[in-house]
């Protein structure tokens, strides 16, 4: 993988008081964000400055406005097989489109930052690419973040790309040892808390559509 692609997921959330990095205006702790596509990073914006990338045509530009929806399936079910199809060594995944390689890239949190997995295109349609969720995903700027816990179902959200650098940044910040310690464990789980309060699930199906692969116990 090229090490932009790795910094993307690298980069320490924004310290707080800095300034928009398009117009210069001061920015709340809490900030909107753009993704800029040509050198694969986040910018913080302010308000006006996301607005403006938000309108139509403007996401075939340089910068494109990071959203904040939050979706989840209830239909969604993945099994321990098609999680070990996902070659992902662990609980938490997140995967999106990238535009300018034009192909999915898969990326798995851990205390050194984010490591990418190799992600079949042929794998990723027969577990993933054919949902409800994926089908809605938009390019570089949402992903769909996955969690499995062992004896529970996983489960699937379609997320704003800047909460996923926001979890990297939260194992970086708290996973001590093997096993990443209480205080990292209680962390993520206060983190998925909040994405589950925040998602809003698709109007059920009329029809089996094949979302996801059956079978819906964690690895």
């Amino acid at each position: 993988m090229s090490a932009d692609v790795l910094a993307q997921f690298t980069r320490r959330p924004p310290p707080p008081g800095e300034r928009c990095e398009l117009c210069g205006e001061p920015l709340p702790d809490e900030h909107r964000h753009l993704v800029d596509t040509t050198r694969r990073s986040l910018k913080c914006s302010c308000p006006p400055c996301h607005l403006l990338f938000t309108r139509p045509g403007a996401g075939q530009g340089r910068f494109r406005a990071v959203p904040d929806r939050y979706l989840t399936d209830p239909g969604f079910t993945l099994g321990a097989d098609g999680w070990n199809r996902l070659q992902i060594p662990v609980g938490l995944a997140f995967f999106f489109r990238n535009s300018a390689l034009d192909r999915f890239a898969a990326f798995y949190p851990s205390p050194a930052g984010a490591t990418e997995s190799e992600l079949d295109p042929a794998t990723w349609d027969a577990v993933i690419g054919s949902t409800r969720l994926a089908g809605l995903l938009e390019d570089d700027v949402e992903a769909l973040l996955l969690h499995a816990e062992r004896g529970k179902p996983a489960t699937c959200t379609l997320v704003p790309i800047d909460v996923c650098y926001e979890l990297v940044g939260r194992m970086r910040l708290h996973w001590k040892g093997f096993d990443g310690g209480a205080e990292a464990r209680a962390d993520i789980e206060e983190f998925f808390g909040r994405v589950a309060a925040r998602a809003r699930p698709l109007p059920a199906e009329t029809e089996a559509s094949g979302a996801g692969n059956p079978g819906g116990g964690a690895p």
